[in-house]
C-alpha cells in the first residue's frame, strides 16, 4: 500500500526587522526610502540613497564647518555694516571747516571797541575722522601798542561719533572741575550751547575777564574764548563789561555759524 503524499509546508515568515531606536536612523533593506528620527537638531528630509543626509561623519564635519563660516560671515556683515550705518548717519547739518576760519568768521561785534589789528593766526586738519578749523586773534585798542584782549574761535566737525554726551558732560559740569566759573544754559543756538564765564577784576585795578560760549549743533561744535588780562590797562575801567562782552559773542557766533552752514 503507497504512502500518501504530505501536504506542502507553508513559506517560512520575512525576517522581521527590529525597529530602530528612537534618535537614530533607519536603513531599509531594499534601498527604499525612509524618514530618520527626530535627532537633536530637528528632523531632516529623506535621503535618495536610503543613508542620513550628509553621509559619513567627515562629512557632517564639513557640512557643519561650511555652515559655521556662513554665520561667521553674515555676522562680520553685519558688524561692517553698523560701522559704516554710524559714519555715514553723521549729522554735520550742512557745516563746513574753514581752511581759513579767521577770514570766515564774524567778529565785527568787536570792532568798536578793539579797532586795532588783530594779527590773526590759523590752523585747519582734516581727516576722515574730524575736521578742525582754528583762529586767534589778539584785540587791541587804536591806543595800544600791545594786545588787550584775546579771541580764539574753533570749529570741530565730528564725523564718525557722536559727540553730544562729552559736549553736555565738559561744558554742563564745567564748574566741578574749575573753581569759581558760572555756566549759564543759553538757548537759541544749535542744540545746546553753554556760557562759562568769570570776572575776577570787580573793585580792583588788576585780574582778568573770561568767557567762553561752546555750541553744539548736531555733531557740530564750536568755541568761542575772549580773554582780558588788566595788567595791559593798569585798570579795568576801560575794559568792557563781562555783559557787554558775551552778547557780542553770541551775535558773532550765530552770524558765523549761518555762513558756515550750506
Amino acid at each position: 500500500m503507497s504512502t500518501p503524499p504530505k501536504p506542502s509546508q507553508p513559506p517560512e515568515p520575512p525576517e522581521q526587522q527590529s525597529p530602530a531606536p528612537p534618535g537614530a536612523y533607519a536603513y531599509p533593506p531594499s534601498g527604499g526610502p525612509t524618514y530618520a528620527g527626530p535627532g537633536p537638531y530637528g528632523p531632516y528630509p529623506p535621503a535618495a540613497t536610503g543613508r542620513p543626509p550628509g553621509g559619513s561623519g567627515a562629512g557632517r564635519a564639513v557640512l557643519w564647518a561650511a555652515a559655521g563660516a556662513v554665520l561667521a560671515s553674515a555676522a562680520w556683515a553685519v558688524a561692517v555694516f553698523a560701522l559704516d550705518a554710524g559714519k555715514d548717519g553723521a549729522d554735520l547739518g550742512g557745516y563746513t571747516a574753514a581752511a581759513n576760519l579767521c577770514g570766515k568768521a564774524d567778529h565785527s561785534s568787536f570792532d568798536d571797541t578793539y579797532p586795532g589789528d588783530d594779527n590773526a593766526s590759523h590752523q585747519s586738519l582734516r581727516d576722515s575722522a574730524l575736521e578742525t578749523s582754528y583762529c586767534s586773534l589778539s584785540l587791541r585798542k587804536s591806543t595800544s601798542s600791545l594786545a588787550d584782549a584775546y579771541l580764539t574761535l574753533q570749529m570741530d566737525l565730528h564725523k564718525e561719533t557722536d559727540p553730544g554726551p562729552e559736549f553736555r558732560a565738559l561744558w554742563k559740569n564745567y564748574d566741578d572741575l574749575h573753581d569759581g566759573y558760572d555756566v549759564d544754559t543759553v538757548d537759541g543756538i544749535g542744540d545746546e550751547a553753554y556760557l562759562v564765564s568769570q570776572d575776577t577784576s570787580s573793585g580792583s585795578t588788576t585780574g582778568s575777564r573770561y568767557a567762553t560760549l561752546a555750541v553744539r549743533d548736531g555733531w557740530m561744535t564750536w568755541t568761542m574764548t575772549y580773554s582780558n588780562y588788566f595788567t595791559s590797562y593798569g585798570s579795568d575801567k576801560d575794559a568792557p563789561k563781562l555783559d557787554e562782552v558775551t552778547d557780542w559773542m553770541k551775535a558773532d557766533t550765530e552770524s558765523t555759524l549761518e555762513a558756515l552752514r550750506g
